[in-house]
């Protein structure tokens, strides 16, 4: 089944093995960040966060990030995905600095061009680090203005939904937009119904996660007459300990009530989980089929931050 897939960050897909790989070759111990079976190892969403960055660390230049956008979309690839949306920081790209994510740029541009000749297209939403503060945020919204058009088409917010207020970070977000990216920001994940408001605030046309809305009925029919996507990344939700079990994800509720849902991965070996799994398992708990699936593809290419040719060309893919 042919996919699209709009919230995957570039590092946080990073398979353990490249990360090791690379801290190999330059001498750099990772190891504690890893557990005896090799996979990333973690407690909790502060914690998650620190492995994330350790992991991020040792991925530095523009010929490391190529290669692992080269890595990441052949698994998109693998999974049936054919058009994939990915969270790229200039914090960890150069530091924020414009030239240096010029150069990084440049690189991934490339090699998103290679793949999209092996049947895989792509696009770039450049993100800030909510965490790292919005003086810092400044600096990714300056990269993602001056770097606007062809694979970068997007700008986003992520990181530790707990610090401070999505409205902070209100200057970034109004420099993106007027550079003509579309907007959209974690939210309504740790935080609850305020978080995605403040988020909408801020013009997003769509929401990483936002699955807490389902506490707030007012909000939920907010979101769904005025046709806001949601991100939602069930698997991602599970193994943070956002809901214990799928049973009790909001996913199929917030379909139901008209909300419009993409499904993704989010850091998808962190979580243990491909877009093939997380269809699987939505299929053998809320019993999701084709219908449902073709439905999601739907949104997801409306959603898209892309230009017309390529929604037309998307569409056509699922006629």
């Amino acid at each position: 089944m042919k996919k699209l897939e709009l919230h995957l960050h570039l590092e946080g897909a990073a398979p353990p093995a490249f990360v090791r790989d690379l801290a190999a070759r330059k001498s750099e111990d990772v190891g504690g960040i890893f557990d005896e079976r090799g996979n990333y190892a973690y407690r909790g969403f502060d914690e998650f966060l620190k492995v994330y960055e350790a992991a991020t660390s040792v991925i530095r230049g523009p010929e490391d990030y190529a290669r692992l956008l080269e890595v990441v979309l052949e698994n998109c690839a693998e999974n049936g995905v054919i058009y994939a949306e990915l969270f790229v920081s200039p914090e960890f790209c150069g530091g924020g600095d414009l030239a240096a994510w010029r150069e990084h740029l440049h690189a991934m541009t490339e090699m998103a061009a290679k793949m999209r000749g092996q049947g895989i297209d792509s696009r770039a939403i450049l993100t800030s680090i909510r965490h790292f503060g919005p003086e810092r945020s400044k600096a990714t919204a300056i990269c993602a203005a001056e770097t606007a058009g062809d694979w970068v088409t997007g700008f986003g917010m992520g990181g530790a939904e707990g610090v401070g207020r999505a409205t902070d970070y209100a200057w970034s977000f109004d420099c993106a937009r007027e550079a003509g990216l579309g907007l959209t920001c974690h939210a309504g994940e740790w935080g609850g119904p305020d978080s995605i408001r403040d988020a909408l605030s801020l013009g997003c046309s769509r929401i990483g996660h936002g699955v807490r809305a389902i506490e707030d009925n007012a909000l939920v029919e907010r979101l769904a007459e005025d046709g806001i996507t949601l991100e939602v990344c069930p698997g991602s939700n599970i193994a943070l300990g956002v809901y214990s079990r799928l049973r009790d994800h909001p996913i199929a509720k917030l379909i139901e009530r008209g909300v419009r849902v993409t499904v993704s991965t989010d850091d998808p070996p962190f979580f243990h989980t491909t877009m093939r799994q997380e269809y699987d398992a939505l299929a053998r708990v809320f019993d999701f089929a084709e219908p449902e699936f073709d439905r999601i593809a739907h949104w997801a290419i409306d959603a898209a931050f892309c230009d017309d040719d390529t929604r037309a060309r998307l569409r056509k893919e699922f006629s």
